[in-house]
Order: C-alpha cells, then structure tokens, then sequence
C-alpha cells in the first residue's frame, strides 16, 4: 500500500465557507464550541486538498465543495467526490492548530496521527499503556520519557483508527512493538534518537522517516512510520506499508497516481 501524506496549518484555512459542501455547512452550523468549529474546518481543509492533489482535481473552491467526508457507521471519514464514493481510503489528525491527512488510493486498514510532545502523570502511564510498554518506557532514560509517551500514545491512536474503532477500544489491546527508536545519530533507522530541542523545527532529511509496527491483541498486525519534528511526533500505520508515506503539495500531481477521477 502506497500511502500520501499532506499537513496543513489553521493559517491555510480561508475565513469563508464557500468550500464546503451544502452538507458539510450545515454540520459546521451545528457545532457550538469555536475550538472544535476551527479544528474540523482545518481537518476538511486539509482533507481536500489532498485529495485534490491525488486525484489532480482542481483546488478551487468551487470544485472542492463537491469533495466530500462522510461519517461511516463506525465513524471512519469516507470520501466522495461528486455525491459518488471514491476510491480512497483516508485517515485525519489534527492537534493545536496542525492538521495531517494520510490517503492510500486502494482499499485496506490505514491509521494516522499527529502528537504533542509533553509531560504525562505515572497514572496516565499505568492505566493506557500495556505491561510491556510501561517496561519499555522505564528502561530508557527520563529525559526521553515525554517523547516515547508521545509516541507509543499515538502509535495506539494511529492502530485504533486504522481498526475503525478509536478509543472505543481499550488502549491496552494495541500494542507497539520494540524496537521503535532509532540510533543516536541523524539518518540511522534503528537504535535511539539524539534528543530534539523542543520547539526547534528540524528538516526532512534530519527527521526521516523510521519504522513501527503495532499488534492488535486478536492477532492482527499493522506497519508503518513515524518522525519527530519539533513538539511533535507523527505516526501512520496500515495493515502493510514498505515505504514512508509520499508528500504531497497542493495544487500538484504525485508521481505514480493512476487518476481515476475527471468528473469535477
């Protein structure tokens, strides 16, 4: 599974709704909370966009009303372009103004998440973590407690989703596997990672992709990537996925994508 990968900021967000579909304004209307108004309007943004860029649809606004997410019964966003479902599966996250969209252009379990780096209590440890986890956690130093929280929880998050499931789940019932952390030194993919200056915003080529991999507690397994930027840790897991995830530029066409789309 080929997975494509697209960020965007709440910055990226035009104030006018003309963007959004018929359907999708009158969801909008409905919210209550200013917060939760802006962070969904990020996540279809954002959305967007990248299937635009995918399936190398236009990006106006006009043509992105007719891209739409839709709730699946078990919650899961479905895309449909034109009021016809569409051939991608997709998965949003988005924390403090920072939205990602993961797209696979076939069929099969995909997962993302985006994570804040910050201090969590021993409780939050013991009560969402696997025995295993917590060892995991115990055995590295404390100066990297904060980060690998950050990743395991979004590793468990990235599973979750990717299992139509979220936090209906208990927590406990994925596990991430070891070894997640790579050699300390840049461009390795495997040992542990020289500890990143909160706030600084490190490149791609500093940050590169490295591997994960989470089982679910009835036998299932899933793959993937994650990297630390800055305050953040991103992670996307599918049920199997050789490669990181392709960056996508709005507006443009990735390289390799069969287009199956022509209708908007």
């Amino acid at each position: 599974m080929k997975v494509y990968w697209l960020e965007q900021t709440e910055e990226d967000v035009p104030a006018e709704g003309d963007w959004l579909s018929p359907r999708e304004l009158a969801q909008l209307n409905g919210m209550r909370f200013a917060k939760r108004r802006a962070d969904w309007k990020l996540g279809r943004w954002t959305a967007k966009h990248a299937l635009a860029a995918c399936f190398c649809l236009p990006d106006d606004h006009l043509s992105l009303a007719e891209i739409e997410l839709r709730p699946a019964s078990s919650g899961a966003p479905e895309v449909f372009f034109a009021n016809q479902p569409a051939p991608a599966t997709i998965s949003l996250s988005h924390r403090e103004g920072i939205a990602v969209c993961a797209i696979a252009l076939e069929s099969g379990a995909l997962g993302c998440d985006l994570e804040m780096i910050e201090a969590r209590s021993d409780a939050f440890l013991r009560d969402y973590f696997t025995i295993e986890e917590q060892e995991l956690v115990a055995r590295n130093p404390k100066g990297d407690r904060s980060r690998l929280l950050a990743l395991l929880w979004s590793a468990k998050e990235s599973a979750l989703k990717a299992l139509h499931a979220g936090l209906r789940l208990d927590t406990r019932s994925v596990s991430v596997l070891p070894p997640i952390l790579p050699l300390r030194r840049f461009g390795s993919t495997e040992g542990c990672l020289e500890q990143a200056a909160l706030g600084e915003q490190p490149t791609e080529s500093v940050e590169p992709w490295l591997r994960l991999h989470v089982r679910y507690a009835h036998g299932q397994f899933f793959h993937g990537w994650w990297k630390q930027t800055g305050r953040f840790v991103r992670t996307v897991l599918a049920t199997e996925l050789a490669l990181p995830p392709m960056p996508l530029t709005p507006g443009s066409r990735p390289i390799g994508v069969n287009l199956r789309v022509r209708g908007l």
